[in-house]
């Protein structure tokens, strides 16, 4: 790999500096705040933080005056009989850990607040003021109370107060005003305010408020009831329409529209990927822009950063670990960083090695036998003796990292090889693995013989497949292949129609080797798959060229045998490009953002359906952000470790341009879409799967039933008819705008669900919820457990498959384990790639999983409250038949002597790399 790429991946997982703080958002402090904890939910890991210390909870009494004294300053005027006293609790998260320059500036903010540069709080009525010009009744502001005091406090939660005297005609406060006179940010959690005869009003914030020296505008954060755009109280109509704006971009205070964003602002803007590529470095950094109608593609968050030099198309990159633009509230919070963080040193070291050694020592960048892909997990990378001493001898402080770092130089042994050392090399685990590994999603029934590319064919050759009857019959238990085909017995893997467009190129690559490939299973009486024949092509260089397209069955001798094991290894090579450019990056992350961007831009906090969208759009906007500086980006992590190479997200555009439609992306339509499932009433989900042991789809139609129910109950409370749908101008606003802005690329299409009636609405927030949170989970946390072990399945692949007579045919004859493996990645391309997925399968400690709400304060409705445990409730019970369904004998895909458990819908895990639990969003 480049030197550029080794510097770029050590440091590939750094924390950004713009790091929001703490885990949690449990609120506390006295008897005026929210009780914290949620009777019944169960959950594996450390419990959170109780109550903030140094808190201010004393209730808001009105005593007598003293007498008055000769000399004394005159008493503070009491309120008047007919108004009243209220008391805002704010509860602010302190950063756990601060550098000296932060802690400098801390102090300096508690003085300035002492002589008068403090923050100040503003009530804002639900009413309006009737002798003002129709604008709100507003309190005075008042000085939030204790930061002085408190600035020695070693807390993570501390609690201010501010007082306010109010007419008793005021009303009910809808809204708070946060004007910062500090010279740095702080972060707000939550503010409660007292003593109105209405009962405590909940503010819940989980914001970071700028000083008035990066933006002079207040800050308003409205009341947790939610509202309807035409339910909204006259006090806080302008305010809506004002706080909506202002995220766009059009307030004065966003700056200018076509300007470069600040670290520091909120505003959510369009644009296209135009990022990924650096040309001012060169021709071979260039990358085409994604979207618009030569690569149609999702829209991204906008930056604003000037052009490249040589490219006006282009935008200048910002490299890691530079901060890249997200919307200030999306960064991550201090528990995401510190996992990321420990995830760093592994990184660093994992790939600093491997690099050492192959430049230091050429002859050993290949494994040399399977021992040494064993050793990476048993000993870590052992060093030859005399290599050694080349190495201490050129660079002496090698010699302290191998001495200091014995445990992170071992990789963790994935899950796929500890029950059976050797499951990955049989073919009823590479079957079993199309249903329940990884990559789910792609197994479909075949339903007509041979199969047909959909590809030109005066471009790509006739488009049957050369897997004929001959080759399969006798691996169908006696069978036809047309009983087989009407029985439903008969499966595949297609990517001969993916891969072949790109194959001339990918192949031109040095180091890269690829076809496109289809693969037919057979399924057993016993429910499981075997495999039964392998389609490797290649685009003919010639009219009836033979070698375009060969087919391999399962072997009967030992040459066959490591013919039919490279065959496997193309295919899953095939599968992990198309598992993470397209169903892991495109569907759940790329395709996610405009909904994402457009939510913000288009619905009030105060809007029933941001509340429910909140916690699914947790960190996907930075993590979305972080992929295109380290991950999707020129010579980043995708095109180092992947047979596409360079092509990577050229396929990943082919791929939303031709496949992608968000009507077939719930769990139900995409099984009937592949074939997987038929439709039948009588059923409890209202589907028959036509493979009954089909893991990825049994355990998510427990998750997707859950969440449609969820969908269903909360859409009903606020949109009784179809009118209440179609006129609420927010929710059409919102979705009109992901539509045409957005996926602007396919704005036309015919497929695009309507958004009409209350039914419209539930179905598409059940598919975006489902997309968030249970399909990102089942094909992101098992990358490491099932794919660590790089034989089993390898992401780039360096040969071809020989033929006889070819002479690499004889050296894999004469060593046919050696050939095998100078066939997948390299030393240092393995090491790389398990560095990677170890840290995109690791849990941090402040994941949210599906069904928790750890702010309890997110709704006032007690009816959605109610409807949110029942979720709760029944997203455990899903979690308890998972348990049962592992411990199943007659389930062979998921139980039996060496079968890994499918866990990856299993709902909530501890920290670390579990290949289990479903967070609520796209976290990593």
């Amino acid at each position: 790999m480049a030197p550029a790429a080794m510097e770029m991946l050590g440091r590939s997982f750094l924390p950004g500096p713009a790091g929001a703080g703490a885990a949690g958002r449990e609120r506390g402090g006295g008897p005026c705040l929210a009780a914290v904890g949620r009777e019944g939910r169960r959950r594996r890991g450390p419990l959170r933080s109780a109550a903030p210390v140094g808190a201010l909870a004393e209730r808001v009494v009105v005593t007598p005056a003293p007498a008055e004294r000769a000399g004394a300053a005159p008493p503070e005027e009491l309120p008047h009989p007919q108004s009243v006293a209220a008391r805002a609790v704010v509860t602010v998260r302190r950063r756990r850990k601060e550098d000296a320059k932060r802690r400098v500036a801390e102090q300096l903010d508690a003085y300035a607040d002492r002589v008068g540069r403090s923050v100040l709080l503003e009530l804002v009525s639900t009413e309006t003021d009737p002798t003002g010009k129709g604008g709100p009744k507003k309190s005075k502001r008042s000085a939030l109370v204790g930061w002085f005091e408190k600035k020695d406090v070693k807390a993570e939660r501390v609690v201010y107060t501010a007082d306010f005297t109010v007419d008793a005609s005021f009303g009910e406060p809808g809204a708070v005003t946060v004007l910062n006179r500090h010279q740095r940010e702080f972060f707000i959690e939550s503010i409660v305010v007292e003593g109105f005869p209405s009962g405590p009003a909940h503010f819940t914030c989980n914001s970071w408020v700028q000083p008035t020296r990066v933006d002079r505008s207040p800050r308003v954060f409205f009341t947790n009831k939610p509202y309807l755009p035409d339910e909204t109280p006259p006090g806080l109509q302008e305010l809506r329409r004002q706080e909506l704006s202002d995220l766009r971009g059009e307030g004065a205070a966003a700056g200018a529209a076509d300007g470069e964003r600040r670290l520091t602002d909120r505003v959510w803007e369009y644009d296209v990927y135009n990022d990924l590529g650096n040309p001012d470095k060169g021709a071979e950094f260039a990358r085409p822009v994604l979207g618009g109608e030569q690569l149609p593609y999702p829209r991204r968050m906008r930056t604003g950063r000037p052009k490249t030099v040589t490219d006006d198309r282009a935008e200048s990159r910002v490299e890691y670990p530079e901060p890249i633009y997200v919307s200030r509230d999306e960064e991550f919070e201090e528990g995401k960083n510190e996992m990321l963080s420990e995830g760093a040193l592994k990184a660093l070291l994992h790939n600093f090695m491997p690099l050492l050694v192959s430049s230091v020592s050429p002859d050993i960048r290949d494994f040399a036998g399977f021992h040494d892909v064993d050793n990476l997990f048993k000993e870590g990378l052992r060093l030859k003796q005399a290599l050694q001493d080349q190495l201490f001898q050129k660079i002496p402080f090698v010699r302290k990292i191998q001495e200091n770092s014995e445990g992170l130089l071992r990789y963790d042994t994935p899950d796929i090889i500890k029950k059976d050392k050797f499951a990955w090399l049989r073919d009823d685990e590479f079957a079993r693995q199309a249903l329940a590994g990884i990559n789910p999603v792609n197994i479909e029934r075949l339903q007509a013989f041979p199969p047909v590319s959909k590809l030109d064919p005066a471009v790509y050759g006739p488009p049957e497949s050369a897997i004929t009857e001959q080759h399969i019959i006798g691996q169908l238990d006696g069978m036809s292949v047309r009983e087989a085909l009407e029985d439903n017995r008969l499966y595949m893997l297609d990517y001969h129609d993916i891969f072949l467009p790109f194959l001339d190129r990918i192949n031109a690559q040095d180091g890269r080797k690829a076809y496109g490939t289809r693969t037919l299973f057979f399924l057993t009486a016993a429910g499981t798959l075997k495999p039964i024949a392998i389609e490797l092509c290649l685009p003919p260089m010639t009219d009836g060229c033979k070698r375009a397209k060969r087919v391999f069955t399962p072997p009967a001798d030992a040459t066959s045998n490591w013919l039919w094991q490279l065959a496997k290894a193309h295919v899953c090579s095939n599968d992990a490009g198309v598992h993470q450019l397209i169903n892991h990056w495109l569907r759940t992350h790329a395709c996610m953002e405009p909904f994402i961007i457009a939510a913000h831009r288009q619905l009030s906090a105060m809007h029933p359906i941001f509340k429910l969208l909140k916690p699914h759009m947790r960190y996907t906007l930075k993590i979305n952000a972080l992929a295109r500086q380290i991950l999707i980006n020129g010579d980043g992590v995708i095109e180092s470790g992947f047979t596409p190479g360079r092509y990577c997200m050229e396929m990943s555009a082919f791929a939303y341009r031709e496949l992608w439609r968000i009507d077939q992306e719930g769990l139900p339509a995409d099984l009937i879409r592949r074939g997987m499932a038929v439709e039948d009433p009588t059923q409890p989900h209202g589907l028959r799967l036509l493979i009954e042991d089909y893991p990825y789809a049994t355990d998510g139609m427990l998750l997707w039933s859950a969440i449609t129910r969820w969908c269903d109950a909360y859409v009903a409370m606020y949109y009784p008819s179809d009118e209440s749908v179609q006129g609420d101008a927010e929710l059409q606003a919102w979705y009109g705008e992901a539509v045409r802005t957005g996926h602007a690329d396919k704005r036309d299409a015919p497929w695009w669900p309507r958004l009409s009636t209350p039914a419209d609405l539930a179905s598409l927030l059940t598919t975006l919820v489902w997309l968030t949170s249970a399909q990102h989970a089942a094909l992101n946390f098992g990358q490491y457990p099932l794919g660590g072990y790089i034989p089993n399945r390898p992401p780039l692949m360096r040969r071809l498959v020989p033929a006889e007579g070819d002479p690499e045919y004889a050296h894999l004859v004469a060593d046919p384990h050696r050939f095998f493996l100078s066939a997948l990645p390299s030393l240092t391309q393995t090491t790389t790639f398990m560095t990677v997925i170890d840290t995109l399968s690791t849990h941090s400690a402040d994941e949210e999983y599906l069904g928790e709400r750890p702010d309890e304060a997110w709704t006032a409705d007690p009816a959605a409250l109610a409807a949110a445990r029942e979720f709760a409730d029944e997203v455990r019970r899903a979690e308890e038949e998972i348990e049962r369904r592992n411990a199943d004998t007659g389930r062979r895909n998921r139980c039996g002597a060496g079968v890994l458990s499918y866990e990856l819908m299993a709902p909530t895990s501890g920290p670390g790399i579990t290949c289990r639990g479903v967070p609520n969003s796209v976290t990593i």
